[in-house]
């Protein structure tokens, strides 16, 4: 190996670890709040840019009736006062969609709210009605989300890849676009923006407050409802800029989607779904490890990086074992 391809194996590696630190990032925000292991965000992270293709091409996503039938079944679920929301913001959605078949430059913000709107009612409508339930039994209603989303976008889209024309051309050094730069330069304004929310807002230590202490937050007057749809539509807002971001850079399917969670979720992991600086670092450890393991074992590269989750899960045991005794 010389320079240039070890030059190269960092770009990439830099690349797809900050994608995967996003996601990353996601998983442990959803799970410190709500106790769900959110499998279909990779989903989520998909529809993003091929709802932008079909809208581009004049033609309404099927995820847009997805959503609508979502918000539906939250209008109902809620009832009251409360069926206002889930409707308004439905028909907004709907008038997006159809000024951004007349003026494309809205088709980037009508798919972001699609899928913010889409991860809310994801939440409102599977998750909060079963708030008292266990951990495996969100992860059960999880992993069949992942299945129902990817099968469905099976159906909107069908089988082929797409790949968006890229917001900004040409390349800024050898190895990686402006594109890609465009990608990093996000990554960072995420952390940094998670940061001061958190730290900083009223709205963000409220949130923090029912990720740390539940009940405490829910006797200091924090409704765990809010808080919840709050983490998914964060966590959601990510995930579809990541996608919009992300796929100019690679091609964009039905099936992609769940790969990328996937190693989101190893990075998550290694971060004990606690930690969110350690779960960034655990994001760049996964991408760098799979950028040099593509180099030297191509044909070994997924088995190698769900490999890193058997230390991770046994660190973790120990530690466990250790609070108890």
């Amino acid at each position: 190996m010389d320079a240039t391809i070890l030059g190269f194996l960092l770009l990439d590696g830099l690349q797809n670890g900050v994608v995967y630190g996003l996601l990353a990032l996601s998983l442990v925000l959803v799970f410190a709040v709500t106790r769900v292991i959110f499998v279909p965000i990779g989903e989520l992270l998909m529809f993003a840019p091929l709802s932008l293709v079909w809208l581009l091409s004049g033609k309404l996503p099927g995820t847009l009736w997805l959503a609508l039938v979502l918000g539906g079944a939250w209008a109902l679920l809620a009832r009251g006062r409360g069926a206002a929301l889930p409707l308004l913001g439905g028909m907004g959605l709907l008038l997006v969609f159809f000024l951004a078949l007349r003026f494309p430059p809205l088709a980037y913000p009508a798919v972001v709210l699609l899928v913010v709107y889409l991860g809310v009612a994801s939440y409102r409508v599977f998750f909060q009605p079963m708030r008292e339930a266990t951990v495996l039994a969100f992860l059960i209603m999880a992993v069949g989300l992942h299945v129902a989303y990817q099968g469905l976008g099976l159906v909107f889209f069908g089988p082929e890849q797409f790949r968006p024309e890229p917001l900004l051309r040409g390349d800024a050094v050898v190895g990686l676009s402006w594109q890609g730069v465009l990608v990093l330069l996000f990554a960072v304004g995420s952390v940094l923006g998670l940061y001061l929310f958190f730290r900083r807002s009223l709205f963000g230590k409220a949130l923090l407050a029912a990720a740390e202490n539940r009940l405490g937050a829910r006797l200091s007057g924090i409704p765990p409802q809010e808080a919840g749809m709050v983490a998914f539509g964060i966590a959601s807002l990510l995930a579809a800029l990541s996608g919009l971001l992300l796929a100019p850079l690679i091609n964009a399917a039905y099936f992609m989607g769940f790969m990328l969670g996937l190693k989101g979720f190893v990075a998550a992991i290694l971060g004990g779904l606690a930690s969110y600086p350690v779960a960034f670092l655990g994001a760049l450890a996964v991408g760098f490890f799979e950028s040099f393991t593509s180099f030297y074992a191509s044909a070994y590269k997924e088995a190698l990086v769900f490999l890193l989750l058997v230390p991770a899960l046994f660190y973790q045991s120990f530690r466990v074992r250790a609070v108890e005794e």
